[in-house]
């Protein structure tokens, strides 16, 4: 974990959405699957991204790899950030499909060593998961760690459809402790609502002054 940043509010944000693709997204939900599920929704939330917003995409259990070892390090930048990126994130999700472990500390790490490198504004982390982690590492223990020395770091989680209360604990703990929002989404409408919260400062806008009756 870096000992020093920089960190300058005025430089604006950047978004990185990390989606799960563990085999677990291979699961039934409301007769189709999880992973159909989410790329449906992602089909209705990007178009309502402002084209200049800088977002990217990160997935993670899109490969099983022959050892545990390798399949807890089965995480990959598939869309750098930038601006006009919602087709292509959309086109990067389609082409993987589900297979394999849910190594979410370390994709965590990975993003916000290497995704967010050279820029000092804030970085905004969007997690979409359907399982706590399963690699023999903790994220809330992670960000509680790198909260002592890091302040630019926010993660929005979004737990799809998850039961298991210790997981839905240490995901609520990963996002309260980073001054994110926690939304526990059982259903797809629950998913959507999560997503689109989690945007809505990147939605285009059209701003109307209303003026008071004078009468």
């Amino acid at each position: 974990m870096p000992q020093n940043y920089s960190y300058n509010p005025d430089a604006g944000e950047r978004i990185l959405f990390i989606i799960d693709l563990s085999n677990s997204m291979n699961e039934t939900l409301e007769r189709d699957s999880k992973y159909n599920l989410m790329i449906k929704t992602m089909k209705e939330i990007l178009p309502k991204i402002n084209p200049q917003a800088q977002i990217g995409l990160r997935i993670y259990g899109h490969r099983m790899g022959f050892t545990p070892i390798e399949a807890c390090r089965a995480t990959t930048l598939t869309v750098p950030i930038t601006s006009n990126n919602a087709e292509n994130i959309e086109h990067s999700l389609s082409k993987h499909k589900p297979r394999g472990m849910t190594p979410i500390t370390f994709s965590l790490k990975q993003a916000i060593r290497y995704d967010f490198a050279g820029f000092e504004g804030k970085k905004h982390i969007i997690l979409l998961t359907d399982g706590g982690e399963n690699c023999d590492e903790s994220p809330c223990k992670f960000v509680m760690e790198l909260i002592k020395i890091r302040r630019d770091i926010q993660i929005d989680v979004i737990a799809f459809n998850i039961k298991d209360r210790e997981d839905l604990e240490q995901l609520q703990c990963t996002a309260l402790v980073t001054s994110g929002k926690f939304y526990n989404a059982q259903t797809s409408a629950q998913l959507y609502n999560g997503f689109n919260k989690s945007i809505d400062m990147l939605k285009n806008v059209e701003a109307k002054i209303i003026l008071p009756d004078m009468k």
